[in-house]
């Protein structure tokens, strides 16, 4: 029996998202920049990569060796898998030797939120 713990599950309705839709309003200065540090960080194609895996993985968290096969070395892949973490998109959990990453909640709901543009009358 293991004693390892999974990560909690977190109520995505009780999440606030970062950002108003860009058509809604103007951001203001601690906004733009929490977006700007989300888009850079995803503005690496390798980033992008690792991103959509643990997002896509099932089970909503995925283990650094199911990822890391994105076309660079393995300390690469921490690097840019801490840049993540960094950006506030991922968070992680070590389990023995393997570290498992999930995407925060509010994540991409944020993003999407961000994005989504006003109705069209």
């Amino acid at each position: 029996m293991s004693k390892v713990k999974g990560l909690p599950v977190l109520d995505l309705e009780s999440v606030a998202p970062c950002c108003p839709p860009l058509t809604e309003r103007a951001l203001n200065v601690e906004e733009a920049e929490v977006a700007a540090r989300m888009f850079k960080a995803l503005g690496d194609p390798v980033r992008l990569r690792l991103f959509s895996a643990v997002a896509s993985h099932e089970g909503g968290e995925a283990c650094v060796c199911d990822i890391s096969d994105v076309g660079v070395t393995q300390p690469t892949v921490s690097h840019h898998l801490k840049k993540l973490k960094e950006a506030g998109l991922l968070t992680s959990e070590r389990r023995g030797t393997w570290v498992y990453y999930r995407v925060e909640p509010s994540v991409l709901a944020a993003m999407g939120r961000l994005l989504a543009s006003a109705a069209v009358v």
